[in-house]
């Protein structure tokens, strides 16, 4: 009949839509899924990539810690020969600092006669000058001979207190920061040491002997 004819063609047009429907999301889906596999292929390629970025990375950061190393170590060999002094008053050099500590250094540490200090050049270090009240410069001096910074250093941890015109004059070596912040670790270390009457030695650049 009339009635059963048309709902054929309506049945018809329908499942030709839904067919239609139906390839055009196969179609999506095969695009989708070839969008995928570009992306996962990038994705394999970025962790490639990361993965040599990050391999140059840890080994750059092993060539600069080697070089920063060696660059202290050079820096502190170049100050091998230093003396760094503390305690002496601001201006008392009177703007000839080797002049000074020639004629005050032996007396004071006690040296044998005729002991040739060989200063080739001495400095208050580089910071600002301080205001009156604040705690000096230290003297920096850069000795010819590493025995003879060998004898003051000596002379002085014998002496234990070294006393000028009522100033309490302290010798160190001349460290670079960097080492000087090595060697702080051990102060914890050093202070039980001294406390239990343990002798110890810290020895260059920074190794705790007991």
């Amino acid at each position: 009949t009339p009635d059963y004819s048309d709902k054929i063609q309506g049945l018809n047009n329908l499942r030709m839509e839904i067919s239609s429907t139906i390839e055009d999301i196969k179609k999506g889906n095969a695009d989708i899924l070839g969008r995928l596999t570009s992306i996962e292929a990038h994705l394999s390629d970025s962790d490639e990539w990361l993965l040599a970025a990050e391999a140059k990375i840890e080994s750059m950061a092993r060539d600069i810690e080697s070089l920063n190393s060696r660059l202290n170590d050079q820096e502190n060999r170049a100050r091998r020969n230093n003396v760094r002094i503390l305690g002496f008053p601001e201006g008392i050099e009177k703007g000839n600092p080797t002049r000074f500590l020639n004629e005050v250094l032996p007396a004071l540490l006690k040296l044998p006669d005729n002991t040739d200090l060989l200063i080739e050049r001495a400095h208050c270090s580089l910071a600002p000058m301080l205001a009156p009240g604040q705690r000096p410069r230290p003297f920096v001096v850069m000795l010819l001979r590493f025995p003879v910074k060998e004898l003051l250093l000596k002379a002085a941890r014998e002496l234990g207190s070294v006393q000028w015109d009522r100033h309490n004059i302290m010798f160190f070596p001349d460290l670079s920061k960097a080492l000087q912040d090595c060697q702080r670790l051990f102060l914890l270390v050093k202070k039980v040491l001294r406390d239990k009457k343990i002798k110890y030695g810290l020895f260059y650049p920074a190794t705790l002997k007991i």
